[in-house]
């Protein structure tokens, strides 16, 4: 089967635009914030409509939710996300944090509105902060990352997108429906 590279530039595109609009619009962006950022986006957007943004899975690590693959990425970025961002040191008191510049303007065209305003939602509410300040919301007590966490017997397991959605969500089995229906196209997209 041929795979759709149309599909998958299309949600590389979105991770890349994502993150640049995050560095636009936060401070204090490194990259454990950058991680709980893209993983409140992508849970918030899944349990309103059953399809996540970045197309990132997550695992459970130690101080919260991991996409791996953008974190296996982090120390040589492939060539379209360096051409987006830069990865700088930054000293921070008695750390040195590597801090996240935009080096590319953020293009919406790869977002609906709901998308949109999940995204400036997050920056309205954390983009002042430092990352510990997020910690509460990722770490929530019977939140997706605490469920699979499970006081680290599920280290590295990976956060299902469906734990976005409580045991009684009303539109629950309908928002499930569509993420299953989605993640068909997806499969028949990737071959």
């Amino acid at each position: 089967m041929i795979q759709n590279t149309r599909f998958i530039t299309h949600e590389r595109e979105k991770l890349i635009n994502a993150i640049v609009y995050f560095a636009r619009n936060t401070r204090y962006l490194g990259k454990i914030k950058l991680f709980k950022l893209l993983y409140l986006l992508d849970f918030e957007h899944f349990r309103q409509t059953g399809q996540n943004v970045t197309g990132l899975a997550y695992s459970a690590w130690k101080y919260g939710p991991v996409p791996v693959a953008l974190a296996q990425e982090w120390e040589e970025l492939e060539s379209d996300l360096a051409a987006a961002i830069a990865i700088r040191p930054q000293q921070v008191v008695d750390y040195e944090r590597q801090a996240v510049i935009a080096l590319t303007e953020f293009d919406d065209s790869h977002f609906s509105r709901r998308e949109l305003r999940i995204m400036a939602e997050l920056v309205n509410k954390y983009g002042e902060e430092y990352s510990p300040k997020m910690i509460d919301v990722t770490h929530a007590e019977n939140g997706a990352w605490a469920k699979v966490w499970n006081d680290g017997e599920g280290f590295n397991q990976r956060i299902s997108y469906d734990l976005a959605l409580a045991d009684d969500e009303t539109h629950r089995d309908a928002i499930l429906e569509a993420a299953e229906e989605y993640q068909a196209i997806v499969n028949s997209a990737r071959g």
